[in-house]
């Protein structure tokens, strides 16, 4: 069984909303051993209620796959269980005139937002900010309250990729923080739960799962595409793209094959690196690049080229003016073919507020607080990852650029530029084709051209980009 727990910190401030609840995270396996337990304790309804586990249902379905549990559903138990079940459960909340829903978004003050915002009144120099030190963001999963002044929500955590803890898996890396396939504006879905004082929400927040098919869906708002199981420390798996089979960034543009077999994305820095090799090799620090030779003229002059008219040897004597030409198969001209609604929030500092019924509307304005800090699982003992799905084939190992290049130096670098450029037809509507354009830096080069453009091909089956 793990226990959370909340994160260590210096003594309480007057800007910490206060929250007397905590989450137990309980082991599957151990919750027959607890139902037996119960049926052998003569005790009460309390007894009962303290040794409830519940069960949440994971809001999150991300599209890759975790090596030990197949979801992220959660058993736990609240503490004081009593004090929790007692108090009634709301559909949402008003604060500061907002009204926010279970099942929503929300941002949340923390210690580093609060400080911030502080800066920022005083005037006072501020470090190079990061996103974790923005307010958290959490998912509310149920709302309770026993009068206007404790309302608390129970939620999931969204995590920063910054925030990600040493030694989460990553497939078969251990990482921390912040990996390069990560957005600016991506989170993490997990499934870390916690009880807060709903004080400390600031506002609601825009979040969007990703699908890694769709980027329309990420402009301009939050969005995930993975998440994280608190209980082995595991990411899910992304999709891999390119021939380094690593996975896309969103932030950075993609080009697709067009071979209807293949329809690979590659990323655009691995393109780039691929003709700057391509370049490097074939001109090396002194060759000119010359443009493609114009086929040669035959030295007869076009009349040998020209068909033979019927006036001369070897035409026919007749011919009529013209055919109709169909495909194979074409036809001729002649064949056919339990809550309730809401709870107002109140500042438990406002000493006029009377105690007010469960559906007051009584309003509350005040300075977000800090929520408590995220808890951090203590976890039991880490599963063995199960073997590869059936059917599923491993990833090929990405390619270093010492192994692709033959050593670790990159020689083009200063000779040579590349940068990718979208052609368009003569129609507006037509599609673009995108073309590398290169340039040459080299001095002293006598002769060739100094820029010009080249097609893509595709890096993992070598067809041209169209």
């Amino acid at each position: 069984m793990a226990s959370a727990r909340k994160r260590p910190r210096a003594d309480t401030e007057d800007n910490r909303a206060e929250c007397p609840f905590s989450i137990k995270i309980v082991d599957p396996k151990d919750k027959e051993h607890k139902k037996k337990k119960r049926r052998r304790t003569e005790g009460g309804d309390d007894d009962d209620t303290a040794q409830k586990i519940s069960l949440q249902m994971s809001p999150f379905a991300p599209c890759g796959k975790f090596k030990t549990y197949n979801e992220m559903d959660l058993h736990y138990q609240v503490e004081p269980a009593k004090r929790w079940t007692d108090m009634t459960r709301y559909n949402s909340f008003v604060l500061n005139g907002v009204k926010y829903f279970s099942e929503g978004f929300i941002y949340v003050a923390n210690d580093s937002s609060i400080e911030r915002q502080k800066a920022v009144a005083n005037s006072e120099p501020m470090q190079p900010r990061k996103k974790s030190d923005d307010d958290w963001v959490a998912r509310i999963l149920e709302i309770r309250a026993s009068d206007e002044h404790h309302v608390y929500a129970r939620v999931y955590w969204m995590y920063w990729p910054d925030e990600l803890p040493q030694s989460t898996h990553d497939g078969k890396r251990n990482v921390h923080g912040r990996q390069p396939y990560h957005g600016i504006n991506e989170l993490i879905a997990s499934n870390h739960m916690d009880i807060i004082n709903v004080v400390s929400v600031t506002s609601p927040a825009v979040v969007k799962q990703w699908y890694e098919e769709n980027d329309e869906e990420i402009q301009n708002a939050l969005y995930w595409r993975q998440a994280f199981d608190v209980r082995t420390y595991e990411l899910s798996t992304v999709e891999l793209v390119c021939s380094c089979n690593t996975p896309a960034h969103p932030d950075k543009l993609l080009v697709g094959c067009t071979t209807e077999s293949c329809k690979k994305w590659m990323h655009e820095q691995c393109i780039k690196e691929e003709a700057l090799r391509s370049v490097y090799n074939r001109l090396g620090t002194d060759k000119p690049h010359l443009p493609p030779e114009s086929p040669k003229e035959d030295t007869n002059g076009d009349k040998a080229k020209r068909p033979l008219s019927p006036t001369e040897t070897g035409a026919a004597v007749s011919a009529q003016h013209s055919i109709d030409v169909k495909a194979d198969g074409e036809p001729t001209d002649d064949a056919h073919i339990e809550a309730h609604d809401n709870v107002e929030v109140k500042q438990a500092d406002d000493e006029d507020a009377q105690p007010a019924p469960e559906d007051s509307n009584a309003e509350a304005s005040a300075e977000p607080q800090a929520a408590s800090d995220k808890a951090e699982a203590d976890l039991p003992n880490k599963a063995t990852p199960n073997k590869l799905t059936p059917g599923r084939k491993p990833g090929r190992p990405r390619k270093s650029l010492k192994e692709a290049n033959g050593d670790n130096s990159r020689p083009w670098e200063g000779l040579f530029e590349v940068s990718l450029k979208t052609e368009t037809g003569p129609l507006k509507k037509e599609e673009g084709v995108t073309m590398l354009e290169f340039k040459d830096l080299r001095e002293g080069i006598v002769g060739g051209q100094k820029t010009w453009t080249e097609s893509v091909r595709c890096l993992v089956c070598g067809s041209l980009v169209n």
